[in-house]
């Protein structure tokens, strides 16, 4: 497959890189950085610019078979904005233009899914995160609904702890209050997870919620 990444040189993105390319897959990497990518492949391609850069995003996405998203907002205070929400939504739409369908991404328990159950965890982690977070709440709350409100193919998969280290391969998927999904999870397995989705359909139309 040709899978373009946003967010390829994050901490959960370059996980995601690597095992595409593992994988056989051929990678479009999206940065605005390039240098962060520290990668050399055959299969690798770095299309450099930021998400406003509307010329070099069509050409990262026209011909993939699909987009991994692996960004998320930055947590920096007093940083304002929606550059995601607005960054998302271009991707969104440039997608539907050169007929991509399947979009995977990422966000966070503070966003909900309709399968969800009223539990503790999702009454409290959207009023923290509002508390302590606010600017990037509302961004990542943008970005998800530029996704959730398309008719594309997509999955979202919503993570509360990540950690480092290596990869435990155990993976426990669902939505809250119906599943038994915990919090911590290693930036390796979620990048697994994210990478299965281009084959697995489980979760299209749907944020599960994922931990080791």
């Amino acid at each position: 497959m040709i899978v373009t990444v946003l967010g390829g040189t994050g901490r959960i993105g370059h996980h995601v890189v690597e095992q595409l390319l593992a994988a056989g897959h051929e990678v479009r990497v999206v940065a605005r950085n390039p240098g962060k990518l520290a990668l050399s492949d055959p299969d690798l391609a770095v299309h450099t610019g930021p998400l406003s850069d509307e010329d070099m995003l069509r050409g990262a996405v026209r011909g993939a078979d699909a987009v991994v998203s692996a960004l998320g907002p930055t947590l920096r205070p007093g940083v304002g904005g929606r550059p995601l929400t607005e960054g998302t939504a271009r991707v969104v739409r440039l997608m539907g233009e050169e007929g991509v369908r399947r979009f995977v991404g990422l966000a966070t328990p503070s966003l909900p899914d309709e399968r969800d159950r009223p539990t503790l965890k999702a009454r409290v982690l959207p009023v923290m995160a509002g508390t302590l977070f606010p600017n990037a709440l509302a961004d990542l709350r943008g970005m998800t609904e530029a996704v959730t409100s398309s008719d594309l193919d997509w999955t979202v998969a919503r993570i509360t702890r990540p950690t480092d280290g290596p990869p435990t391969g155990r993976t426990r998927s669902g939505f809250l209050g119906v599943d038994a999904v915990g919090s911590a999870m290693r930036r390796s397995d979620i990048a697994a997870f994210l990478v299965a989705q281009l084959t697995d359909h489980t979760y299209v139309g749907a944020l599960p919620a994922i931990s080791n």
